[in-house]
């Protein structure tokens, strides 16, 4: 359960930004959760008893006010920098717009970080 992965990283003092999980299609009993930040020496040591492993695709987590067709303009300012991305699970909540976007190298995800910043501030709110 959810809940039994959760609750030890919990008391171990994570602060979760980001928390995704899903069954595999066709496989009840089978499910993965991702997870981020784990950061510190406590919370590292439960994750890794909680059978987590860091994830080997680098991602960036992109945070900000959303205004319509944000997430079309940072897709095309990556497109248009020749970063292909993994992944994207973005979100919009009130006024908060949140991305993770996952890449296939540590060094697209910090070009597309730089591609992101380098927006023109109304196209970053």
């Amino acid at each position: 359960m959810l809940a039994d992965v959760l609750e030890p990283l919990a008391a171990a003092g994570a602060n979760l930004r980001v928390v995704m999980g899903y069954r595999h299609t066709g496989e009840l009993e089978r499910a993965t959760v991702e997870v981020f930040p784990v950061e510190g020496a406590a919370v590292e040591a439960v994750a890794r008893k909680a059978g987590f492993a860091p994830s080997e695709t680098a991602c960036i987590l992109v945070e900000g006010t959303d205004r319509k067709g944000l997430g079309a303009q940072i897709s095309r300012s990556l497109s248009d920098a020749g970063i292909s991305m993994a992944f994207l699970m973005e979100e919009t909540v009130g006024r908060r717009f949140s991305a993770v976007i996952g890449f296939a190298s540590r060094e697209d995800a910090a070009t597309a970080a730089k591609t992101i910043q380098g927006l023109p501030r109304s196209a970053r709110k």
